[in-house]
């Protein structure tokens, strides 16, 4: 039985920040710009501190300027709009990024509507989603994990995706609605199922590409799939997994990765596949902002997109 091509983010995210490096480096000889990316994190959660050191880390090997600022659990709004205002004035400062999730006595919406589009690397601001919507990006910020999920999904099938059905499950406005606007500019006939879709699974088995983030362990069966589908698997779970004989805690995806890979015709890991990808588009669009800050186009690492 075939077993699907693995679509390895990390090796593709590892060119992409490359490419970032010497971007930056013509930047700051060229133009006397220093990309600048601050990150905001409030509260204690584990999860969120990683992941924050990671693009902290990563922010300084492509060379940018990164700061970041820690607030206590119990920060009111207040202190955070005035932070993000004065970053919003701060001209070395060209990304701005709230952690999420948040605590839960501070209104999401406010605060990250309250970015300047400019500086919104995120792609949440209500301006950037407009612009997504209307398939006008030459100056608008994606959100990262769908752009990277766009990028894959292109180096396997191409830029054009006239003719290919692909669905996307999950319907948030993080991954899901800004994923389907991106297959939609590509010209994918596009599908978007979510927790109320009634036959998920004959949607899923007519579609050439199915994407999903719903955060389910392994939801998605091979019976699921379309022979020779491209599956991107978007869900970090952590979940108990036999190690060495012994139940330890590990990461796994919404897709049942091991009957899917004798169906699929590629599949990204879980680890390995999106994730990578979605700190490299955060530095691509850091990027960006700082290119656009000076009249320039977006950075190369997203002409893909």
């Amino acid at each position: 039985m075939a077993v699907a091509k693995l679509i390895d983010g990390k090796i593709k995210a590892e060119n992409i920040i490359e490419i970032i490096k010497k971007d930056s480096l013509n930047l700051q000889k060229e133009y006397n710009i220093k990309p600048g990316l601050a990150v905001l994190i409030i509260g204690e959660d584990p999860a969120s501190h990683i992941y924050v050191k990671n693009k902290r880390l990563k922010a300084e090997s492509c060379g940018f300027y990164s700061t970041q600022h820690t607030l206590p659990n119990d920060t009111s709004e207040e202190i955070i709009l005035n932070l993000i205002n004065e970053l919003n004035d701060n001209d070395k400062i060209h990304g701005i990024l709230v952690q999420l999730p948040l605590p839960k006595h501070l209104n999401e919406t406010l605060i990250t509507q309250a970015i300047r589009p400019s500086k919104d690397v995120d792609g949440f601001h209500y301006m950037n989603v407009g612009k997504l919507n209307s398939g006008k990006t030459s100056d608008a910020f994606i959100p990262c994990t769908p752009a990277g999920c766009m990028i894959l999904i292109e180096n396997e099938l191409g830029n054009d995706l006239s003719g290919i059905n692909a669905i996307v499950i999950g319907r948030s406005n993080i991954v899901g609605k800004p994923m389907a606007s991106l297959l939609l500019k590509a010209h994918a006939t596009v599908t978007i199922a979510h927790s109320k879709t009634k036959n998920l699974e004959m949607l899923a088995s007519q579609a050439d590409i199915i994407i999903v983030a719903v955060g389910s362990p392994n939801m998605v069966k091979a019976s699921w799939i379309k022979p020779k589908a491209i599956i991107i698997d978007v869900g970090i779970n952590r979940v108990g997994k036999v190690i060495d004989g012994e139940i330890k805690m590990g990461l796994t995806g919404d897709v049942d990765f091991n009957d899917a890979c004798n169906i699929a015709g590629a599949i990204t890991p879980v680890p390995g596949g999106v994730g990578p990808m979605t700190i490299a588009m955060l530095m691509s669009n850091t990027l960006s902002a700082a290119r656009l800050s000076a009249g320039l186009e977006k950075s190369t690492s997203t002409k893909e997109i």
